[in-house]
C-alpha cells in the first residue's frame, strides 16, 4: 500500500492540535492497559491496520499479554477481561458503531457501575480520538509500522 500523503507534513497546525488532544486525553488518568485495549478494539472494528499495529505493539511494550490481545475481537466470549474492561469495550463498540447502536442505555449503565462520571468523559474522549485517528490513517493509507515524518517528531 502506498500512502496518499503525509498528513502531518501537509497540515502541521491541524495535526499539532490533534496531537495536543491526544496528549490531553492520555493524561486523564485511565489505566494505560485499558486505553490500549480501547484503541485496539476501535481500530479492529474500523479495520485500521496502522492503528492495530501501533496499539498492539504499545500494549505489549507496556506489559499486556499477547493472549488478551489475540482474544480482543472476541472479548465477550473470553474470560480474560475484568468487568471494568468489559464495560469499556462495550462502550467502545457502541460509540464506534454509533450509527447502528445509538449508544444503548444498557452499555451506559454498565459504564456507570465501573467508572466515575469524569472517567466516563475521559473514556468517551479516548474513543472519539482513536476513531478520528483511524479515519486519518485509513483515509490517507498510512502503512503499518511507518509513522508519518512529522508524527515521529511529535511522538
Amino acid at each position: 500500500m502506498t500512502p496518499r500523503l503525509d498528513y502531518f507534513a501537509t497540515s502541521p497546525k491541524l495535526l499539532g492540535a490533534m496531537m495536543s488532544l491526544e496528549r490531553a486525553v492520555a493524561s486523564g488518568g485511565l489505566e494505560h492497559s485499558l486505553i490500549e485495549l480501547v484503541k485496539t478494539r476501535a481500530s479492529q472494528i474500523n479495520g485500521c491496520a496502522f492503528c492495530i499495529d501501533m496499539h498492539t505493539r504499545d500494549a505489549m511494550k507496556a506489559g499486556e499479554s499477547p493472549a488478551r490481545l489475540f482474544l480482543l475481537d472476541a472479548w465477550r466470549e473470553a474470560p480474560n477481561y475484568t468487568d471494568r474492561e468489559r464495560a469499556a469495550l462495550a462502550w467502545t463498540e457502541a460509540l464506534t458503531l454509533v450509527s447502528r447502536t445509538h449508544a444503548p442505555d444498557e452499555d451506559y449503565d454498565a459504564l456507570k457501575a465501573q467508572f466515575t462520571e469524569e472517567e466516563i468523559v475521559q473514556l468517551t474522549m479516548q474513543i472519539a480520538t482513536i476513531n478520528a485517528w483511524n479515519r486519518l490513517a485509513i483515509g490517507f493509507r498510512s502503512v503499518p509500522g511507518v509513522l508519518p515524518q512529522r508524527a515521529e517528531a511529535a511522538a
